[in-house]
């Protein structure tokens, strides 16, 4: 595989989270100069130690986004706001659709030649088989379910609106990510240590496509070298089942394997979850959005990506191992819960 030209300053959005700081390494990896968007505020121990560029921004602050292009020669967009239950999806919407608009306008207008846009496969649909989809099952905002596909979606379509007037701009469409330094952590991450501690002990069972995190984040800097402009490429990894994950996390750290439950007795308890949620400010554990996700298999295929960008991601297995053992050794995970070693 041909590598991709070499960029003196990409400018990276969501540096501080779990994949912008995975991109943000493998960005310096491959030879690139990194300048880093990072809110006021934000904790910056997801980027201690690497040789980057801080630059003060908002994705709803248009004036930070002028000011942060400047000189950018290129742009990755990690950024996100990625959650399953918001108690105001408006600021979701203004986020992840407004403020990728501006962003990827911003850079334009400042002379960037190259653009990701890190989308996800929340804007695909699923195949009602349960095959994989793939690039052309591309959904409508109105079929997303819950805000965040639906600003997913949404601003994926603005990006390819932008791409027919002439942006030049790859989509990498992440699966779902697991691994290390998933400090907040994310949905997934939560399920993963929830589940490493002996917290959930029944699930409703779904499909997945699980990827490790620093694969993705190298399927990103690919896409910025050699992606096709205008092409969608899925990052995904393995399809998996929760209860297979689930089991596995299980077999890791010792504790019994959770129950399966029926959806449909969990409707009450969803809403009264997230009643509780609005009340409290807590992010609810189980959710009508959720449950209606359950409902499908969410199994994607990465052959055009491993073809077109030599994305090749390990087992599935290793990000969870990773996962466990980074919860570990930050204290996340609580030292009696010490992952135990399992024959590959």
């Amino acid at each position: 595989m041909v590598d991709g030209p070499r960029y003196a300053r990409v400018l990276l959005t969501g540096g501080t989270g779990f994949l912008g700081s995975a991109a943000a390494r493998a960005l310096l990896a491959a030879g690139h100069g990194v300048r880093a968007l990072v809110r006021d505020g934000t904790p910056r121990d997801a980027l201690a130690g690497l040789d980057l560029e801080i630059v003060p921004g908002d994705l709803t602050d248009h004036a930070s986004l002028v000011r942060a292009a400047r000189g950018a020669d290129a742009v990755l967009h990690c950024a996100a706001d990625y959650r399953i239950w918001v108690p105001d999806p408006a600021r979701m919407t203004a986020v992840n659709v407004a403020g990728t608009g501006a962003l990827l306008r911003a850079a334009a207008e400042a002379g960037a030649t190259r653009m990701v846009h890190v989308s996800s496969v929340a804007a695909l649909k699923p195949r009602a088989d349960g095959t994989p989809a793939d690039e052309t099952d591309a959904a409508r905002p109105e079929e997303a379910i819950g805000p965040y596909k639906r600003s997913k979606t949404e601003a994926e379509r603005l990006v390819e609106g932008l791409i027919a007037e002439g942006l030049p701009a790859v989509i990498a469409s992440p699966s779902t990510p697991i691994g290390p330094r998933d400090r907040r952590p994310t949905p997934t991450g939560r399920i993963i240590l929830e589940a490493a501690q002996g917290r959930m002990p029944a699930y409703v069972e779904t499909g997945l496509n699980l990827v490790h995190v620093d694969d993705v984040a190298a399927g990103c800097v690919a896409a910025l070298e050699r992606g096709r402009i205008g092409e969608r490429y899925i990052l995904g990894g393995e399809d998996v089942s929760l209860r297979d994950m689930l089991g596995e996390i299980a077999r890791r750290t010792g504790h019994r394997a959770p129950v399966r439950l029926p959806r449909l007795p969990l409707w009450p308890v969803a809403v009264a979850a997230e009643a509780w949620a609005r009340l409290s400010g807590r992010e609810p554990m189980v959710t009508r959005d959720a449950l209606r996700m359950a409902g499908h298999h969410m199994y994607f295929s990465s052959a055009k990506a491993r073809r077109e960008l030599g994305h090749a991601p390990r087992p599935w297995t290793e990000g969870i191992a990773d996962a466990i053992g980074w919860f570990r050794e930050t204290g996340m995970l609580p030292a009696g819960t010490r992952p135990r070693e399992v024959a590959a």
